[in-house]
């Protein structure tokens, strides 16, 4: 099993502790394998609303951003690290207060860089939202200290 892998399943169960941003905005890791990871969190305009009332354009990045980012990183093993070179986000149906999820799935996974998507969904299993990611691996020293 991927290092990073381990490390993200044992975040869910307790055993270490989340991201700090998973708790500034208020998501949580649900599903974790190789390649692909759910997050899930609830929004409410009390919260998380932009000045028009519906819930930030910014938060549903960082949930899509999240959700790619650990869907990469559940591939790579010790000593190696990433980060994100482009991230795309396509804003497809207002917020208010929903129960959103994000499935970050790796659509291909090179040996430097990588293709991540994203779609967030409410509830009701509408789309809300579709993101991508370009992912650079970085090993040996580039990795270290990320």
């Amino acid at each position: 099993m991927p290092v990073h892998l381990d490390r993200i399943q044992r975040m869910m169960r307790g055993e270490l502790p989340a991201p700090p941003v998973a708790g500034l905005i208020g998501f949580e890791v649900v599903t974790a394998e190789p390649g692909r990871v759910m997050c899930r969190m609830e929004t409410s305009v009390e919260k998380h609303a932009n000045p028009m009332g519906t819930v930030h354009g910014g938060i549903l990045c960082d949930i899509a951003d999240a959700a790619m980012g650990l869907a990469h990183a559940s591939l790579l093993e010790e000593g190696e690290s990433f980060t994100t070179l482009e991230l795309k986000m396509n804003f497809l149906r207002p917020v208010w207060n929903a129960t959103l999820t994000a499935v970050g799935e790796v659509v291909k996974a090179g040996a430097t860089v990588s293709l991540v998507e994203c779609t967030i969904t409410d509830e009701r299993d509408r789309l809300v939202a579709r993101a991508s990611s370009t992912c650079l691996t970085l090993r040996g020293e580039q990795a270290r200290g990320r």
